[in-house]
């Protein structure tokens, strides 16, 4: 990640990637405006290759693109092994494509058509997290078959790797290390995502059910990763 920098130098570098030229004027002047360096590309394909290209530390992800869509990008940047936080941007309402995107490694959503404020918001929890995520564990943890590596940002089940994405690294990592107290959804969403609980947001109890189908030994009687009945989560490996 790019560090903080000083007084009218960019504070971080965001690709944006979406398709309606209107949209992307009015975001792309306000984030400079907020001292980003913007750089903005049309379709999913273009965006794969500029990620694979140059270093960014946000990218704004539209879901319908031409080509390659918003889940076909992000699918294929968290295979390639990039925790890069990704804010996707959608027009559609259903829960179901919002849970579609976070469980392909999305780290938040957005959805069209939003209030500026609120970009930013989400945008400046995702760097500011982004920025102190590495310092707060170190070394590892096992819990039955399994073995956190901090440092290297890595679940281990025996010699094989369990995939997980950059997010849901992150709230292991913060369940680990409050391991046994009751977390609630808004701490979770203000500690891990870095801002307030929203209304209705299920983003926590998505990343929560991907981490019990990864981790738990039978996902729905889950015995690491708790649920306490209308107050959040405790965890009790």
């Amino acid at each position: 990640m790019n560090a903080p920098t000083e007084a009218g130098q960019p504070r971080a570098r965001i690709l944006l990637v979406e398709d309606e030229p209107a949209l992307v004027l009015t975001l792309a002047d306000r984030l400079r405006a907020e001292r980003y360096e913007v750089e903005a590309v049309g379709d999913g394909e273009t965006a794969l290759g500029r990620l694979g290209q140059a270093s960014f530390d946000l990218v704004l992800l539209d879901v319908m693109l031409p080509g390659r869509d918003g889940y076909d990008v992000c699918r294929e940047l968290r295979a390639r092994g990039s925790y890069v936080p990704v804010l996707m941007l959608t027009a559609r309402g259903q829960v179901v494509d919002r849970v579609v995107g976070l469980k392909l490694g999305a780290d938040d959503y957005l959805i069209k058509p939003f209030d500026m404020a609120e970009l930013l918001a989400r945008v400046e929890a995702l760097l500011r997290r982004g920025r102190s995520a590495g310092g707060r564990s170190q070394g590892t943890y096992a819990f039955g078959e399994l073995r956190v590596d901090f440092r290297r940002a890595e679940v281990v089940r025996g010699r094989k790797v369990v995939p997980l994405s950059g997010m849901e690294f992150k709230l292991l990592s913060y369940l680990i290390e409050h391991r046994g107290a009751l977390l609630t959804r808004n701490e979770l969403l203000d500690k891990v995502w870095g801002y307030e609980a929203l209304p209705q947001s299920r983003t926590i109890d998505v990343h929560v059910a991907s981490l019990r189908q990864k981790l738990e030994r039978v996902p729905a009687h889950p015995e690491l990763i708790v649920t306490v009945h209308r107050q959040g989560y405790r965890f009790m490996g």
